[in-house]
């Protein structure tokens, strides 16, 4: 079968097909959300920012801003980049004041194009993983490790954003 997401060169080309404006909407025990996601290349394409927007109840259920990640809710900044001895890394930080930091791991169990990384959180071992939905979009999951398996606790489907 065809590879759906054709990758970059270089260490971060796993991250090629992520580039760009994305947008997902799901039901959630706390309401309707909106999480919007852009992903760029920065610093002679040595690092790849992300800035997440997380949006609830009325503000997910409104119109996209025309400016995106400028509304109200949950933000999230991360840089993707080469850390220490060369392995992919990412460093995040929240609005809430968390931070958290992984590595590049295998996530392939998931689906052949997956694509993720691993971190020690508050509640042990966690993983988010990236895959191709056939259609131009993705799925994105996190998930966090227990004596039986990986927990599902965030599902998204991404599709490109009008930007």
């Amino acid at each position: 079968m065809a590879k759906l997401w054709k990758k970059g060169r270089g260490k971060l080309g796993f991250m090629q097909p992520l580039l760009g404006h994305w947008t997902a909407t799901a039901d959630t025990p706390m309401g309707p959300v909106r999480c919007t996601r852009v992903y760029e290349s920065i610093l002679n394409n040595a690092y790849i920012r992300l800035e997440a927007l997380w949006e609830f109840g009325a503000a997910a259920k409104a119109p996209c801003p025309d400016v995106p990640l400028h509304g109200k809710g949950y933000k999230e900044l991360a840089i993707i980049g080469a850390g220490e001895g060369g392995k992919v890394c990412f460093w995040s930080f929240t609005s809430d004041g968390k931070r958290s930091q992984g590595t590049v791991a295998d996530v392939t169990v998931l689906h052949k194009e997956a694509v993720g990384f691993e971190a020690h959180m508050d509640a042990g071992l966690a993983r988010m993983a990236y895959w191709p939905d056939g259609e131009g979009g993705f799925f994105w999951v996190v998930e966090v490790k227990r004596k039986k398996g990986w927990k599902r606790f965030v599902e998204h489907h991404y599709q490109p954003a009008a930007t």
